[in-house]
């Protein structure tokens, strides 16, 4: 085994890291495993166990106390974005295993834009129409577009996303409700909207969208009782974390119509495996986790990743430096 540092970036789905910036002063110094592909179970293990550093994007794979253990020489942590729900932190500082991350750049209206693909996408049966045409047809006589018009848009959560995806069904002519656990009257006037709430939520509004980073209180928050309650025409969108829905209690309430339609863009285990149930479905909208992933951002990823190797590779300190999740 070579003397040089090991470094092993895992989940480039998008082979982004390589593209956006020289990694020769770092390969000049030590040794780099570019993984584009998702590894899980003993191919992880293997991969990792001899490990000096690890460099992830986002949150795509899970670093817990069990795996952590099974590396021994690990001494870096970096990941790419502003938050990280899936490492063991605590783990990490009672090792004294420093972390740090990069810059995010327009991930925000990233994914306020692919919120509103996606509730446009099933509001108008996009998807379906664009398969017709390109089969050489026309109508299919299952349904037509809706008007969002003068409906409700109920987001949960009202953060800077929440408040960017509202303004746009402001300009729809959509009236705005918001909930989240700390919501006050003031919070949501001060974005346009009206605090009211979970249950009067779900239950009026035609677009219920989620805008929520997943604690304790909000883990399957959108549980089968909670599902149950949303009108049968409404359209749920969730383009921040799966863990805020009970993915399976979706499944049966989407086959009983209550949500109408899903778009869906966040899910339990990513990238989804072939035969997936809810992409089966006639009214559930899937993009493969867009929300965050485009040029400008990921443009940001790969110098600010190769910025501090370079750092911990020559004994520099570390720039941005995170102890927890975000």
């Amino acid at each position: 085994m070579s003397n040089r540092p090991r470094i092993v970036v895992l989940d480039d789905y998008e082979d982004s890291l390589r593209r956006t910036v020289d990694w020769s002063p770092v390969q000049a110094r030590a040794e780099v495993a570019f993984h584009t592909e998702r590894l899980r179970g003993d191919k992880l293990v293997d991969e990792v166990k001899d490990a000096d550093a690890i460099v992830l994007i986002r949150d795509r794979t899970p670093f817990k106390a069990e795996l952590l253990a099974k590396m021994p020489r690990l001494k870096l942590f970096i990941f790419t974005g502003g938050r990280n729900t899936q490492l063991d932190f605590a783990e990490l500082a009672r090792r004294g295993i420093p972390v740090a991350n990069t810059e995010m750049s327009d991930s925000k209206p990233a994914t306020c834009e692919m919120t509103w693909t996606l509730i446009l996408a099933a509001a108008k049966r996009l998807e379906a129409y664009l398969a017709i045409l390109r089969r050489g047809q026309w109508r299919d006589g299952k349904g037509l577009p809706q008007v969002l018009k003068g409906q409700r848009l109920g987001l949960i959560g009202f953060g800077e996303i929440g408040k960017m995806v509202g303004k746009v069904g402001q300009a729809f002519g959509m009236e705005l409700v918001t909930w989240s656990p700390h919501m006050t009257p003031e919070r949501a006037a001060d974005g346009g909207a009206r605090s009211v709430t979970l249950e009067e939520l779900l239950q009026t509004s035609k677009v219920v969208s989620l805008h929520l980073v997943p604690a304790e209180a909000t883990r399957k928050l959108l549980n089968a009782e909670r599902l149950a309650m949303m009108r049968p025409d409404s359209i749920l969108v969730n383009t921040a974390r799966s863990a805020l829905i009970d993915m399976k209690a979706l499944e049966a309430a989407l086959a009983v119509g209550r949500p109408g339609v899903a778009g869906l863009d966040v899910y339990d285990d990513e990238p989804l495996a072939a035969g997936y149930e809810l992409a089966k479905r006639e009214n559930v909208v899937l993009t493969p986790h867009l929300g965050f992933v485009n040029d400008p951002v990921f443009a940001k990823f790969g110098p600010g990743i190769v910025e501090n190797l370079l750092n911990w590779l020559e004994g520099r300190p570390l720039v941005r430096v995170v102890t927890g999740p975000g």
